[in-house]
């Protein structure tokens, strides 16, 4: 019998650390329960249809919710959905995952384990200490620092921890990091070990602290290290001068906002989150279907007689040759029509077809499209320009002066921003250090939305603007806020490539 309820682990909060077979479970699942710590950007790997339960919301801590969450892991899948439980780390270390595990055995539930890449292996290799060493650990203890070292009944032997010949890994142990040290110092441990704490591991907001075990517990409070974070323990930890890397990361620590469309933002998040940056998405604009597609259908149907189709994005790409597809219709539709696209992101959408654009320009806003489109086409061309129900209207009239221009809607834009969202809140506490706008509709939506604190951040340069064209920041100054961030060519890579050179110069 197939599984019904995948135990999938997440690992430590970089998305890039799941595993394909967490990615396989995500794509069939009907219900995903999901843990606090668990990277928000695996969520989006789960169908649309799929109903995403937080754990958060049954209970204010772990134990008040682990019955609630086994109660509702058992509903679902007694009802024959498929169930991703979704845990952060790894399921069986320190996860609950056995107890939930015999949950479903004692229901006859069918399950699946799937492991993940655990906190201390996440930690270690992103902060720069090898767990391991040839000179220095042969042995590595991973460790519950929930427990009160000081309890009577307390199962951990801190004398055999003390002695332990390698490093020792802390998991939940911030909080009594203090008792953790003394505990490890009285039982014979030098108090000079060298000793780190490693908050939000392997994400942007990382932050590690060093300092002996003697010392560590003042230096994290007043570092003001507060959970999520695990301690490392041993002579390994010395090492990190040589082997830390992820703080390195030229976007390190820099919270940046994201705020095209969902299903668009992906890409972007993903190249923000490798440079070490904190990606925050807000979508400022949602792309739905036109809302009357007979225009559109008149156009597939007669699509021979046009000398050119012009598509200005990938979702015009996407759009319009996903309603000729929805007719029943393929490729052979196109016949002799030649094909423009206005980028690079837009002719791989092409490809993604089996097409090839026909005409790419050097640069890629409307006007280098039509400039370049003027030098090809013929006196009297009957040109299909397909496009979103909203925009500059530069194109159109540029190529009517030579040819006869139909404009069709093949996706509509809608604002979407969510009045109460809360990464509106984080910009009027100073959270976000940079906006990226990548087109001028989504930053009309976004700045338009802005109330006078969030305003005020811009103006007094805490909240920079990252603009993807100089068509884009033109709108955006006339909104009368600053640009600090210019891409050279109009592309996400390039926008990100202005933004590294313009942290080097800051």
């Amino acid at each position: 019998m197939l599984p019904r309820v995948f135990l999938v682990g997440a690992g430590p909060g970089h998305p890039g650390l799941a595993t394909l077979r967490a990615v396989e479970c995500l794509r069939q699942a009907d219900v995903v329960i999901y843990d606090k710590l668990t990277p928000a950007a695996l969520l989006d790997f789960a169908p649309t249809h799929a109903e995403k339960i937080g754990v958060v919301e049954l209970g204010a801590d772990h134990v008040e919710r682990s019955q609630p969450t086994q109660d509702l892991m058992l509903a679902h899948a007694g009802q024959g959905k498929i169930v991703v439980r979704l845990k952060g780390g790894d399921p069986l270390v320190f996860g609950r995952g056995g107890e939930e595990a015999q949950a479903l055995h004692a229901a006859g539930i069918p399950f699946e384990i799937v492991p993940g890449v655990t906190a201390a292996l996440g930690a270690a290799a992103f902060a720069g200490i090898p767990l391991t060493h040839r000179k220095h650990a042969s042995a590595v203890a991973i460790v519950t620092g929930h427990e009160d070292p000081g309890k009577p009944e307390s199962v951990l032997d801190w004398q055999a921890l003390a002695r332990f010949p390698g490093t020792l890994v802390f998991y939940m142990g911030i909080a009594r990091l203090e008792r953790i040290a003394k505990a490890l110092i009285e039982n014979g441990k030098n108090p000079q070990t060298p000793a780190a704490a490693v908050h939000w591991a392997s994400t942007g907001a990382q932050q590690t602290i060093e300092a002996s075990l003697a010392e560590l517990p003042l230096v994290a409070k007043n570092a003001g290290i507060t959970p999520p974070a695990l301690i490392i323990v041993g002579e390994v930890v010395s090492l990190r001068p040589e082997v830390a890397w992820f703080e390195q990361l030229p976007l390190f620590g820099k919270r940046v906002l994201v705020t095209r469309p969902k299903q668009q933002a992906g890409d972007l998040v993903t190249k923000l989150a490798a440079l070490g940056a904190v990606p925050i998405v807000l979508p400022a604009v949602e792309i739905r279907e036109p809302m009357d597609w007979a225009a559109v259908d008149r156009a597939i149907a007669d699509l021979q007689r046009y000398d050119w189709l012009v598509f200005t994005s990938a979702n015009g790409v996407y759009a319009f040759l996903g309603r000729l597809l929805h007719q029943r219709r393929d490729l052979r539709a196109l016949g002799q029509t030649r094909l423009a696209a206005i980028g690079p992101k837009t002719a791989a959408a092409l490809r993604s077809f089996h097409l090839f654009g026909d005409l790419v320009p050097a640069k890629y806003q409307s006007e280098d499209l039509a400039a370049a489109l003027l030098e090809k086409i013929k006196p009297g061309a009957r040109i299909l320009l397909a496009r979103a129900d909203r925009g500059r209207d530069v194109l159109r009239q540029e190529l009517a002066k030579t040819g006869t221009v139909e404009q069709i809607a093949v996706y509509a834009q809608v604002d979407a921003i969510e009045p109460n969202h809360p990464a509106l809140d984080q910009l009027r506490r100073g959270e976000i250090d940079f906006i990226t706008l990548t087109s001028s509709n989504i930053a009309k939506a976004i700045l338009a939305a802005l109330d006078d604190a969030c305003r005020q951040r811009i103006l007094s340069g805490r909240t920079r603007l990252v603009s993807i064209s100089p068509v884009t920041s033109a709108d955006i100054r006339a909104l009368g806020l600053p640009v600090a961030v210019e891409a050279k060519t109009a592309t996400s890579d390039d926008m990100i490539e202005a933004l590294i050179e313009w942290q080097k110069g800051g």
